[in-house]
């Protein structure tokens, strides 16, 4: 790949989205996602950035998101920068072609897409299974647990103390849902 092809790519990629605020920069910006390629000034390295979401939403999901840079992102990886969880794809320029160029993209995109959305529901799943695992150990069967929860609900321990009966109920049939989902699952 060399400099003259970023643009037409781009362009291929994206039709009327593509800026180029600067020599060595590209921006496709588009109601869904925000995309910068970054050219070193040598030229060596081309990088690109997509934003994922806010350092604080992502910040307890830190542990997963390195963990998929390990084996799941491939070659894009998550990083934070300035308060923001960016996608990243870093790469030889010289040794770049327009197809790794064009799936880097797509990756990012689909990183993008991803969100930390699964994470959030892998640590809420995770949570669950302390609550049955806890319950197990103290002897509780489903129906005590779900007692148990409907009690600390009523009681304000959980949820909003001026919970609406109608969203109580909601929250409590989720509970029910993951809990007869999961309940075999988790081994004392």
């Amino acid at each position: 790949m060399n400099l003259l092809e970023i643009t037409p790519t781009l362009q291929n990629l994206f039709v009327e989205s593509v800026a180029t605020p600067s020599p060595n920069s590209w921006q496709v910006e588009t109601d869904k996602f925000r995309l910068l390629i970054l050219l070193s000034d040598d030229e060596y390295w081309l990088r690109i950035l997509i934003p994922i979401a806010p350092k604080e939403d992502a910040q307890p999901f830190i542990e997963k998101l390195l963990e998929a840079n390990f084996d799941i992102t491939l070659e894009t990886r998550y990083a934070i920068y300035e308060n923001v969880l960016w996608g990243v794809f870093q790469y030889n320029f010289a040794t770049l072609t327009v197809a790794d160029f064009s799936a880097a993209i797509q990756s990012l995109l689909n990183l993008k897409e991803r969100g930390i959305s699964s994470y959030f529901n892998e640590f809420i799943e995770n949570q669950i299974r302390q609550v049955i695992k806890a319950a197990k150990l103290q002897g509780q069967t489903f129906e005590a647990t779900m007692q148990t929860l409907e009690r600390f609900y009523a009681e304000g321990l959980m949820g909003e103390i001026d919970m609406n009966s109608e969203y109580r109920e909601k929250t409590l049939a989720a509970w029910r849902y993951q809990l007869e989902r999961l309940w075999s699952e988790v081994n004392e």
